[in-house]
């Protein structure tokens, strides 16, 4: 079954090979305080910035899920404010879950359709600005001309950017915000259980500052373990080894941005001459890259869903609201033009 599905989704063609190789060098059993497992958080990591172009003097933490970031990031980073921009299911649930923790979490939805104006997001300093740079449940982004000028106009506060369905996919500008996350299960390509959370100094600093240790992932010890290249858990050692092995083979960001940038367009043109379904939004300048969103009536979707099934492939269901009136392409780099071409030709029947 090739998988389409906005994560998880497809995995390289290498992971059984990785697998192996891992298994026939102990990685699986290695301890996390060995000199081994240090070398190879330390190449991961050096990879990692020089492939995504992530600066060097941000710091790149190992966490379980992006549900996990959401977690660390109220505990370890909020003082007492946070605000939450937000179009869609996932960036609400963020919020939701931040406001478990922090009752003086404020949601700022906005429609799906609407692209934000940063000179309408000014907030005093000291607030944390959290923001889904890519909405998986419709399809969405915020680009980075936004986030830049969103961190611009609020130099004193932190930028947090959920961006599980992009990272590894689109090319980011991480020195537009102060924390990044997103898990491995989309565009890098790879199985689920591992997140990468990226901090920069200014995020440090506050860290530092705010010196929490109530929890076994709070940040300071984090930071302190990962100055070692270590983790203050055990950690997935096979993920972090598997992403290590496909970061050695990863093209530079820019080339896959190019690459993936193209697929989008030829997705949305092909959208364009459909009769009994289109894309989701209807605003060119918040079309994700990286999720493709389709809508038509409930029952025409349900056959066409079951139609790509009979042909080997499984595309995204709709999220929350959306479920019955839309499915999700997955457009990440794992996916192969060929799968892609046996996926139109299915949907060009309808």
């Amino acid at each position: 079954m090739i998988s389409f599905y906005p994560g998880p989704s497809r995995v390289h063609d290498e992971i059984p090979t990785y697998v192996k190789d891992a298994f026939k060098l102990g990685i699986m059993s290695i301890n996390h305080r060995s000199e081994v497992f240090v070398e190879m958080s330390e190449k991961t990591v050096r990879l990692l910035k020089a492939k995504l172009n992530i600066p060097k003097n941000y710091t790149i933490f190992f966490t379980g899920s992006a549900t996990e970031c959401w977690e660390i990031i109220a505990q370890s980073l909020i003082t007492t404010k946070s605000y939450h921009l937000y179009n869609g299911a996932f960036g609400e649930k963020w919020f939701a879950y931040t406001h478990r923790i922090r009752k003086d979490a404020e949601a700022l939805p906005f429609h799906r359709e609407e692209k934000i104006d940063p000179e309408k997001v000014k907030f005093a300093a000291g607030a944390v600005i959290c923001l889904t740079q890519n909405e998986t449940s419709n399809g969405t982004q915020v680009s980075n001309a936004i986030i830049r000028k969103i961190k611009k106009n609020n130099p004193e506060s932190l930028i947090a950017v959920d961006a599980t369905s992009s990272m590894a996919g689109i090319a980011l500008d991480f020195k537009s915000a102060d924390v990044w996350f997103a898990s491995v299960q989309k565009c890098f390509g790879l199985p689920a259980g591992l997140a990468l959370l990226i901090c920069s100094p200014q995020a440090i600093e506050q860290v530092k500052s705010i010196n929490e240790k109530k929890h076994y992932n709070s940040l300071v010890f984090m930071h302190d373990m990962m100055l070692k290249w270590q983790t203050p858990f055990t950690p997935n050692v096979l993920s972090i080894y598997l992403l290590m092995r496909v970061m050695e083979k990863s093209r530079p960001i820019n080339v896959v941005h190019a690459e993936l940038k193209k697929r989008a367009g030829d997705w949305i043109a092909f959208l364009e001459k459909r009769k009994s379904f289109h894309h989701l939004i209807t605003n060119k300048t918040v079309r994700s890259l990286t999720v493709i969103p389709a809508t038509g009536d409930a029952e025409t979707l349900y056959t066409i869903k079951k139609a790509a099934r009979k042909h080997g492939i499984l595309l995204g269901e709709g999220y929350g609201e959306l479920k019955t009136t839309t499915f999700r392409i997955a457009n990440f780099p794992a996916l192969k033009q060929s799968e892609i071409n046996i996926l139109r030709k299915v949907l060009s029947k309808f």
